[in-house]
């Protein structure tokens, strides 16, 4: 999908058709605000025009959302007080929400992933 801001709703409806398939529907609202996150992300950071969405389900008892962008710079958690600076702290969303995180790299950028446990 093209790297704009607008992308985070077709990756929201994305993450939403396939929570809802695996019933999952509990997971919803919390993976939305995660690959929400993880696709402003790559909109602000990334380097070429395109971006990939990819929802998994590794095991019965996960699944995972990811952000995959030809970028090989790699997000950290902000832990830093910025004054007004209300940008730059999503990740710490994605850590509150998620059960784990993390960055897979790639000779040619890299997959910022949050996983949630099934309910």
């Amino acid at each position: 999908m093209r790297r704009v801001p607008e992308s985070a709703e077709a990756a929201r409806t994305l993450v939403r058709a396939a929570l809802a398939a695996w019933r999952q529907e509990g997971l919803i609202e919390d993976a939305a605000l995660v690959i929400t996150e993880l696709v402003s992300n790559a909109v602000d950071h990334a380097r070429l025009e395109s971006i990939r969405v990819v929802v998994t389900r590794p095991s019965g008892t996960l699944v995972r959302f990811g952000v995959v962008d030809r970028s090989r710079n790699v997000p950290y958690l902000r832990t830093d007080s910025n004054g007004d600076n209300t940008r730059g702290r999503g990740l710490l969303l994605v850590d509150a929400l998620t059960d784990r995180w993390g960055t897979d790299r790639y000779r040619w950028g890299k997959q910022v992933w949050g996983e949630m446990t099934c309910d």
